[in-house]
């Protein structure tokens, strides 16, 4: 920046110093002014997750939050998962409690039992008062077709944990929950996470809802568990379980909330959407449920129960416990076709 010179000049009231004294020294000169240094241009990978705040919302808007009259709820997570007290699963669960039971489970989208140590006939029977009870030839069966069993750790091949997922989203009708009992568990590690996938949604940037709001997705078993299974046991199957659409987005049919619908054990592609430009638009939408605040982490004692909304959540089973032994049995309900 140039610098502008003034003239000096003396009011006609003051004579001027005599040369050496002091006040005969000349003006200083303004201190130069430093411009601002611009900023380097800098650029992000496309597709980041971006610190900040977090839009936040248990529930939909206007939803009335009542208290709970028949037990005691204690939450354990900002938006998601609490812990159920002051209730025996082993008990005939009321129309009343079923009520209740149903409220909260929308409102925290995964409940926690503590040290219910139920059998496998009250665990279907508790299920089964919010609907008709899957059967899934997939997976390893228990003391009936309608409980799944997972044994793992020891010299069992791991499968099925340490990915987001859905349940069963390669269905037509996927699961609408599911209760799980850990019968055994390993000294050290085996949690569960859950994540919301309407807070998933919420906070996705507006021009990424405006690109998905409406898409849909392919779903297909066949991805899930060809890391697990040959040809031979997989091929058999396709008939009963051929690929099927969901939106990509879907509406709760209960609070209609809108949740993030595509998870990467089973969602193939976006329908419309070239191999290159569905991949990393998948990749960033999965992504989401990596989001701590999104999630709710539990760890578990033998005997202990989660039942989630599986529309409206994503989990993930923390395999950090081999060589340890983890044993639990799931019960999962029939659910609808996403809209």
């Amino acid at each position: 920046m140039s610098l502008t010179t003034h003239a000096t000049t003396t009011p006609a009231s003051v004579s001027p110093a005599a040369p050496g004294t002091p006040d005969s020294a000349p003006a200083s000169e303004p201190a130069p002014v430093r411009q601002q240094q611009p900023l380097r241009e800098a650029r992000v990978p496309e597709g980041g997750m971006y610190e900040g705040r977090r839009t936040l919302r248990r529930v939909p808007e206007g939803w009335e939050d009542r208290p709970y009259e028949r037990f005691e709820l204690v939450p354990q997570g900002r938006i998601i998962g609490a812990e159920i007290r002051g209730i025996d699963l082993s008990t005939p669960v009321t129309p009343a409690l079923r009520e209740e039971l149903n409220r909260a489970l929308l409102e925290w989208k995964v409940l926690f039992f503590r040290g219910q140590n139920i059998t496998s006939e009250q665990q279907r029977d508790f299920a089964a008062h919010w609907g008709e009870l899957e059967t899934n030839p997939l997976l390893a069966r228990g003391q009936s077709e309608q409980v799944a069993r997972f044994d793992k750790g020891g010299d069992a091949t791991p499968t099925f944990e340490n990915v987001w997922h859905a349940d069963v989203t390669f269905r037509e009708r996927p699961a609408l929950g599911a209760v799980l009992q850990l019968r055994e568990v390993p000294e050290v590690g085996g949690d569960t996470m859950w994540a919301d996938m309407a807070a998933a949604y919420d906070n996705l940037p507006e021009e990424v809802k405006e690109r998905i709001d409406g898409a849909t997705a392919i779903h297909d078993f066949i991805p899930g568990f060809t890391r697990f299974y040959g040809p031979e046991k997989l091929a058999p199957l396709q008939d009963e379980f051929p690929p099927v659409e969901h939106p990509v987005v879907r509406r709760h049919p209960e609070t209609g909330r809108k949740m993030l619908f595509v998870n990467t054990s089973f969602t193939t592609r976006i329908v419309g959407m070239d191999r290159t430009e569905s991949d990393r638009l998948l990749s960033y939408l999965t992504r989401q449920a990596h989001v701590p605040e999104y999630q709710v982490r539990f760890h578990w004692q033998a005997g202990d129960i989660a039942f989630w909304d599986n529309r409206a959540t994503q989990h993930y089973a923390v395999d950090d416990y081999a060589p340890q032994r983890r044993v639990a049995e799931r019960v999962a309900i029939a659910g609808d076709r996403p809209f």
